[in-house]
């Protein structure tokens, strides 16, 4: 069974970069390109993971990761934030909304990758020992 990924970026060419690359790599690639389609897509279909970008035009993606935590079901969906911000404060900033980890941009895919695999792992880990 395919792992389910959430790209929730609101800019096309790199939307579909980022599902074209997870579809190559094995995993089902789910599109959003803004916090509505997020939210339907979160709710009517499991995910194993969400790359969400922090600034979706006018919308906050980070306001969808706090969201996300304060959900009982969907709190431990590991979320990496992918983001041109890189400063470490925009970092801690990232953390602090709720992301397990975060990739700048231009991705560096060999970086998103390892992020990716260790958050599915620990997330899988975690699943298993959960009542």
């Amino acid at each position: 069974m395919k792992q389910h990924i959430l790209v929730v970026e609101d800019n096309q060419p790199s939307r579909e970069l980022l599902c074209d690359w997870l579809e190559t790599k094995g995993f089902a690639a789910v599109p959003a390109e803004n916090l509505g389609q997020a939210f339907a897509v979160t709710r009517n279909q499991p995910l194993h993971a969400v790359l969400l970008d922090v600034q979706l035009g006018p919308e906050d993606g980070l306001s969808f990761a706090a969201w996300l935590r304060r959900e009982p079901n969907l709190k431990n969906i590991p979320i990496i934030a992918v983001t041109a911000h890189a400063l470490v404060t925009d970092h801690e900033r990232v953390i602090h909304a709720g992301c397990n980890a975060w990739v700048p941009k231009p991705i560096d895919f060999e970086l998103l990758r390892e992020r990716l695999q260790q958050w599915l792992t620990v997330a899988s880990i975690f699943s298993k020992h959960s009542p």
